[in-house]
């Protein structure tokens, strides 16, 4: 018997490079996806009880490719099918197809999948939901929380953006070097996107949480793709250094702990080990980006043994390289807060007030600026910000942390009652 959770994951493990084999033979988004998942649907029924093939990809792909050819034959269309040979069953076909896998440009596959999804021709949100949706395999509803949007609209998103891949005729080859540089940024973006998901959500949302698995998985195979890229050293970095502090990120309560107040033994020194090697593997290129700036700040929180050992001069420097590379108000946002250690919460008011109309719907800009009114004695207007940032928090774990600093500004008042 195999188990289902090892049949999920060979199945997740397995559908860039089987979902890519079958978009290239069948060259229509809808077509592949459909037939992926009836040959997921097969393995599931199968699998349990003859066990997993010697190679879960090359199997979903042969059973997926002859159960799209199959529907091609029912519905009767008048498009020519592709030569009969490549149908044939005349051998042992899994060992066959697994033999020609690992002697094929497989890697072809997955970068297509991942450019067609993000091509040029697509606006960026549109790029981005068709990736989590054929690259990931994520669910509609899940997509439609992480862009904050209703499930249908998210659906008709999708749909539209399938449909202009469609009709644009967009190339099924693998993308030229100057093509793929365009995209990168986008396939990067999609990852980080998924990762956050999870990482925001924390244990508030468990099925979100595995995000930051699917996406660390995702970022690994885009490594391996293009191995000597700083940019994607710098993400696989920056995600792994994150992840590293997931046990420590929230109390036995699944109240938020401020990184400040976390407790350092217990964050992942393996994950912290491996994302500092290949940050400094990144750095020796000597093409410093955003990725790999954020990166840079997080190891300098992770080498800090303790609160007080952080390096706030540096990471304040950090910050302004990164206004410079990729300019944002929430980049100006985190800067401030760094600024606040060492100059004070008045120095970082200044610098964020201008801020205010931008981020005015940002939940953290609200939380942090109360925070520092409320270093800075001004406890008026810290409630203020605290009582805004309440309206805004996006799951119960943000709205009780807030609650808590509430609860310090009335401390003083209570004592004197």
């Amino acid at each position: 018997m195999t188990d289902l959770a090892y049949i999920e994951l060979a199945l997740t493990a397995a559908r860039p490079q089987a979902l890519g084999a079958l978009l290239r033979y069948f060259r229509d988004l809808d077509m592949a996806e459909e037939a992926f998942q009836e040959a997921c649907l097969r393995a599931i029924r199968t699998w349990p009880d003859k066990g997993a093939p010697r190679d879960p990809a090359a199997w979903l792909i042969f059973v997926g490719r002859n159960s799209g050819v199959d529907q091609i034959r029912k519905r009767a269309k008048n498009e020519p099918l592709p030569e009969e040979a490549a149908f044939s069953d005349l051998s042992d076909a899994e060992e066959d197809i697994a033999d020609r896998l690992d002697n094929a440009h497989y890697r072809d596959d997955i970068l297509r999948l991942m450019f067609i999804c993000c091509h040029p021709d697509l606006p960026n949100t549109q790029q981005i939901a068709l990736a989590l949706r054929i690259v990931s395999g994520l669910t509609v509803p899940q997509i439609a929380r992480a862009f904050l949007v209703s499930e249908s609209a998210m659906e008709q998103r999708i749909t539209r953006a399938k449909g202009r891949v469609a009709k644009a005729g967009v190339a099924f080859e693998t993308p030229d070097v100057h093509e793929r540089a365009e995209r990168l940024k986008t396939v990067t973006s999609m990852i980080y996107l998924v990762f956050n998901e999870g990482y925001s959500s924390g244990i508030t949302n468990p099925e979100s949480a595995t995000f930051c698995d699917e996406a660390l998985r995702l970022v690994r195979l885009l490594l391996r793709i293009f191995p000597a890229e700083p940019e994607i050293m710098g993400l696989t970095a920056l995600m792994l250094l994150q992840h590293s502090r997931a046990g420590a990120r929230f109390d036995g309560e699944g109240q938020i702990v401020l990184l400040e107040d976390q407790d350092r033994s217990r964050w992942d020194r393996r994950l912290i080990t491996e994302a500092l090697a290949m940050l400094d593997k990144a750095i020796r290129h000597c093409k410093p980006g955003p990725y790999q700036v954020q990166a840079a700040i997080s190891a300098l929180h992770a080498r800090a043994s303790h609160p007080d050992e952080t390096d706030w001069g540096e990471i304040t420097l950090l910050y302004e390289l990164l206004e410079k590379l990729a300019p944002s108000p929430v980049v100006t946002l985190n800067r401030a807060v760094a600024l606040s250690k060492l100059k004070g919460p008045d120095a970082a008011l200044e610098l964020i007030d201008p801020l205010a109309e931008k981020l005015d719907g940002y939940f953290y800009f609200h939380g942090v600026r109360g925070a520092l009114l409320m270093q800075a004695g001004r406890s008026g207007e810290a409630r203020i910000a605290f009582d805004r940032a309440i309206t805004l928090a996006n799951s119960p774990a943000e709205c009780a942390h807030i609650r808590q600093q509430l609860d310090r500004l009335n401390m003083p008042a209570a004592r004197s009652v």
